[in-house]
């Protein structure tokens, strides 16, 4: 597809605040017309972007200026399922909830589960490293991933396993942002439905209670399924928007997810519920319908937010559990020195942050503020020990916090892998690694990739 009107809605991905047309927009069917885009491209030194679903919330899937987007949409076919490997074969366009409903029958699933799932991509989920809301447990992507067929810019076809040894080429992969090469197939490890599963949802009068509970929960040595938190402003968005029964009344709400059999269940909710015993309110759900309701609301607070707000923001960092309390505190804090409401939920039991922060683009000078309240809260998870982006990825948002992160040699590394892949710097250039003047210096990437982006 070419043309303004075409490609307008390949302009951006979920980071609306930047936008770019690109040259033309290309979606493939099948791994040859893969290739054939990929040679093309080569041929005319013509930037590629891969781009699944569009919901990363970085800017990884943004055009920039005379670029071509590869849509791998079309690439959307479950080709098997193995129930006693428990190994899923999928192409890149199957959204993440299509894994789990095609294997429910087997009684399996796929445990990564981000917010949102019935829309992203596998391929996407593999660029960005996506956790969700029961990663604390199960793990992220990379810890689901059990082989990737991908291409290489030059069209070559790698098969990178789990099972490889040498330098652990699958995990480089995972995460990379469209950087390295396009993925065309993935084998996915599937995870065995639980007997049981219960959520208990605790209110606290204070956000540094519930933080607390979290880090008590961790000690008392039990691993919940889902660990999440929200505070005031997320819990009276969300509850308007679901109904899902959360404690209006609460500075702060912990959902605590617990699986297994029967026995184990209980033996774990027992210790929960002491621990939890000292919050404003405490409720057990007594069934599947409860628990999922529950669920419903943490996993519906973006959209509720959008519901308050003209316009927000989402950060994502990661900072040791520990700190939970104090960053709450300072977020509080540069909430009110930015004159900007931000509401705050958290993949708590791994420190994972989703500060939303809400502005109005339309008033001058508001997107500016919440850009730079998100590089300040993407600064203060690295000085609490943390980094600053646990699973959206770095993409156009957060090159400038990649400096506070890495040293110029580290930063410098990453650039010598992504040449070691792609040598003229054509996939997904200007992404994740904010090394332009030394992409300049080599002959790769100009300045005008970064400089074009359109800011609205």
């Amino acid at each position: 597809m070419v043309g303004s009107e075409t490609t307008r809605p390949f302009e951006c991905d979920g980071l609306f605040a930047y936008k770019q047309q690109p040259l033309a927009v290309v979606l493939p069917e099948n791994i040859e017309q893969i290739k054939t885009a990929l040679r093309i491209c080569r041929e005319r030194n013509t930037a590629i972007v891969t781009r699944g679903s569009a919901t990363g919330l970085s800017g990884g899937a943004t055009p920039i200026e005379n670029s071509v987007v590869l849509g791998l949409s079309k690439l959307n076919k479950i080709i098997s399922i193995d129930p006693d490997k428990q190994l899923a074969t999928v192409e890149p366009g199957v959204r993440n909830i299509a894994v789990s409903e095609a294997a429910s029958r087997y009684n399996l699933y796929y445990a990564p589960d981000p917010s949102s799932e019935i829309a992203c991509s596998i391929g996407g989920n593999i660029a960005e490293n996506a956790g969700g809301v029961h990663c604390l447990k199960y793990g992220l992507t990379v810890n689901n991933v059990e082989s990737i067929k991908m291409l290489t810019i030059d069209g070559e076809e790698l098969v990178l396993s789990r099972q490889d040894d040498g330098m652990g080429l699958l995990a480089l992969m995972t995460g990379s942002e469209g950087l390295l090469g396009i993925i065309i197939e993935v084998t996915l490890k599937l995870t065995k439905s639980p007997e049981l599963a219960r959520v208990v949802m605790a209110g606290f009068d204070t956000v540094r209670d519930c933080a607390d509970s979290v880090a008590d929960i961790i000690k008392a040595g039990i691993i919940p399924a889902g660990l999440e938190m929200m505070d005031k402003i997320a819990i009276h968005a969300t509850e308007d928007f679901t109904k899902a029964g959360y404690p209006l009344d609460a500075e702060a709400l912990l959902l605590c997810e617990l699986d297994g059999n029967e026995k184990e269940v209980q033996s774990e909710l027992d210790v929960v519920t002491e621990i939890l015993s000292g919050s404003s309110s405490l409720v057990v759900s007594n069934n599947e319908h409860e628990r999922l309701t529950y669920w419903k609301g943490r996993k519906s607070a973006f959209p509720a937010i959008g519901r308050i707000s003209p316009d927000y923001y989402c950060m994502d960092g990661t900072i040791p559990r520990r700190h939970l309390g104090e960053m709450l505190a300072k977020i509080s804090e540069l909430s009110k020195n930015y004159g900007l409401r931000v509401a705050n939920v958290f993949h708590a039991g791994d420190g994972n942050l989703h500060p939303l922060i809400m502005y109005d683009g339309n008033i001058d000078g508001d997107l500016k503020k919440a850009e730079d309240f998100g590089l300040d809260i993407a600064k203060l998870s690295v000085d609490m020990g943390g980094s600053i982006t646990g699973e959206h990825g770095v993409g156009i948002e957060k090159l400038e916090a990649m400096y506070h992160q890495f040293t110029e040699k580290e930063l410098d590394i990453f650039l010598k892998i992504k040449q070691a892949f792609d040598s003229e710097s054509l996939l997904n250039p200007g992404k994740a690694i904010p090394i332009l003047n030394r992409c300049v210096e080599t002959g790769g990437l100009s300045n005008s990739s970064m400089t074009s982006l359109e800011h609205s």
